[in-house]
């Protein structure tokens, strides 16, 4: 690779990009299913809980080894048949039901509590078996890759590939509201479950989903009486210091006594993933959901603990590209230079469990399914093969999917070097352009109203509900509570790779609301398609500091995450944005009393692009274009 920029994955690795052309396995099998071994055996943890755990063995005196835990059911079907056939090339396969779930003790699950131990003990336990050769890697998505940040951190772990995963390193100011309550009453075992998958339970739960949502916090939400009791000094503290204080202090506990001040303080019986979502009120917004992954009071340290090379794998339209873009940038600032050099990052055209960039589908297999492992065996065995091999170098350091052009493309580092960054500004018109707009142009104004929502109708979701992914926004755009800002046809293909952010002046009638912002793909037969968008609750406009109200009428300069995104707007195509205030009920809707009782209120949003206020898209473009 050079430093020249992205270039097509089929002139840097012919290989791997015709691997990611069709899911097809091509690497052919040394044993037949019958000479597999399969046998249950219940592993001990640290503390004497004992975890189910099937071990898959090739007919090998001694093999390389890959760990697998779950919560979802170590002999589901998708996952059964990738481990016969891993084992079938060589490998043994450890696969385990994680504390709480599946036929593993005890009888209840805590969400994300246990897993630094018990990874850290799987590791050991794998390490230890006299059949094992030296090498451990890991794989599996979502909740199996969060499983896997815990066994990196031993040292005879030798790699672990985690897909659409994260450790908290990217701060949502808004909470995710749909999905997480089926899941929460579905996964795992203990009081008040639900015998349905979550994939049914959402949409038996719609009904209650859309009618609820509403957020509403005070500033700071006052500290439950058991925290105030066993730690009186932070009543002298300021709120900031309180969180930081309380923070470290979890951060210090083992797994169980975290396990038992969440539910003290929180007043629950098990830890879900809705009881995680809470502890922001506790630590504050600034300790994201998965930063509970491995709580450590600096990140920049725990990278620091890490042995294993990751390959760490996401989706253009997952749930958590942010954080996982994040976490990528963390460990090439953090990790030690010798493991920085040893990791890949893989961005598909997915979503977090599907297909997520939709348009060319028909030519293009490899938009048809969700690169996860059960679609993507032979990229996974064939990064295990280069870490054994020590042939790293030869895979580029970012491989990522360009939306658009439906093409692999490489680079040597994320954002790609020579991308630069191209302010599109709003403009009287409902236009787009990269001319900065005149001193005097009118403001526009829209009203937002809690009860009618700009609802979400796909892009990075997790949903059985809702369609993840590209779709069109056309009727979205139409709504009265949404402005729309449009360029002129493009003249020539423009790639855009890399984070989007959009600088915006506003104001509102309300002391607490949000502000969201979709950029979109225009056809040249008209048809808006959704790329990626961002919610910013305007309390929290300045993440490094304390969040405060607004002034209302007042006018802001905010600071909108989009995240990021890789497509090729064609000759012929415009790019649009929207602005509205809601994406509901992908997060939560704000009730605009910033946290005062009362119903939920409108609120009049003005939006401002003068020459002293010029809201604007900043637009990571690879090469130099004229947008218009």
């Amino acid at each position: 690779m050079t430093s020249n920029g992205p270039r097509p994955l089929c002139d840097v690795a012919p290989e791997l990009a015709r691997i990611l052309k069709r899911n097809v396995v091509r690497t052919p099998a040394q044993f037949p299913v019958s000479a597999i071994d399969i046998k249950t055996v219940m592993v001990t943890m640290r503390d004497g809980i004992r975890l189910a755990t099937d071990v898959y063995r090739p007919p090998l005196a001694r093999s390389p080894a890959i760990a697998v835990r779950t919560p979802y059911g170590r002999a589901a079907d998708d996952y059964a048949g990738i481990f016969m056939s891993f084992a079938r090339r060589g490998y043994g396969v450890v696969a385990q039901d994680c504390r709480g779930t599946g036929d593993s003790e005890p009888e209840s699950w805590d969400y994300y509590i246990y897993e630094p131990e018990d990874g850290y003990d799987l590791a050991a336990w794998i390490s230890g078996q006299p059949w094992f050769d030296g090498f451990l890697g890991s794989c599996g998505g979502s909740y199996l890759g969060q499983t896997q940040w815990h066994m990196a951190m031993h040292p005879r772990m030798t790699t672990i590939a985690p897909e659409v995963s994260g450790l908290g390193a990217a701060i949502n100011t808004v909470h995710h509201h749909m999905f997480s309550n089926a899941y929460a009453r579905s996964v795992g075992k203990g009081e008040g479950k639900v015998a349905l998958p979550y994939f049914e339970l959402e949409s038996q739960m719609l009904a209650e989903t859309l009618a609820t949502g509403y957020f509403n916090e005070p500033l700071y939400i006052e500290l439950p009486a058991a925290v105030l009791t066993q730690f009186p000094n932070v009543r002298s503290m300021q709120p900031r210091e309180t969180q930081r204080y309380l923070w470290e202090h979890y951060c210090s506990l083992t797994c169980a006594q975290r396990a038992e001040f969440v539910k003290q303080v929180l007043g629950v019986k098990n830890v879900t993933t809705v009881s995680v979502n809470s502890l922001s009120s506790i630590f504050g917004r600034h300790i994201s959901h998965d930063r509970h992954t491995l709580p450590h009071p600096r990140l920049d340290e725990l990278c620091h603990s890490f042995h294993a090379p990751v390959l760490l794998r996401t989706g253009w339209y997952d749930w958590g590209i942010n954080d996982a873009l994040a976490t990528w940038d963390l460990l090439m600032r953090a990790a030690p230079a010798e493991l920085r050099a040893r990791c890949r990052l893989f961005i598909g055209p997915n979503a977090h469990n599907m297909p997520g960039y939709h348009e060319g589908s028909v030519e293009h297999p490899e938009l048809q399914h969700a690169h996860r492992l059960p679609t993507s065996f032979e990229l996974t065995l064939r990064w295990y093969g280069v870490v054994r091999e020590e042939r790293i170098g030869e895979w580029p350091t970012v491989i990522y999917y360009l939306m658009g052009a439906n093409e692999w493309q490489a680079a040597d580092a994320w954002p790609p070097p020579g991308t630069r960054s191209v302010p599109l500004y709003l403009h009287d018109g409902s236009r787009l352009s990269q001319k900065i707009p005149p001193q005097e142009s009118k403001a526009h104004c829209y009203t937002y109203d809690p009860s009618d929502p700009t609802p979400t109708v796909g892009g990075s979701i997790v949903s059985y509900v809702y369609p993840p992914g590209s779709v069109g926004v056309n009727q979205v755009q139409e709504r009265t509570d949404v402005l729309v800002y449009t360029t002129a046809s493009l003249k020539c293909d423009l790639d855009v790779v890399g984070p989007l952010r959009f600088i915006l002046y506003a104001s509102s009638s309300a002391v607490d609301t949000d502000f969201g912002v979709r950029l979109s793909d225009v056809f040249p037969d008209g048809r808006a398609v959704h790329l990626q968008n961002g919610v910013l609750r305007a309390r929290y406009r300045n993440l490094e500091g304390v969040p405060e109200l607004l002034e209302p009428g007042r006018i802001y300069r905010l600071e909108i995450d989009l995240w990021a995104t890789a497509n090729r707007f064609k000759a012929g195509h415009r790019l649009r944005v929207d602005i509205s205030s809601a994406d509901f009920p992908r997060f939560d809707r704000n009730a605009n009393l910033g946290g005062a009782s009362g119903h939920p209120i409108p609120a009049q949003q003005t939006i401002y692009h003068d020459a002293e206020h010029p809201s604007h898209l900043l637009l990571p473009v690879v090469a130099s274009a004229d947008i218009g």
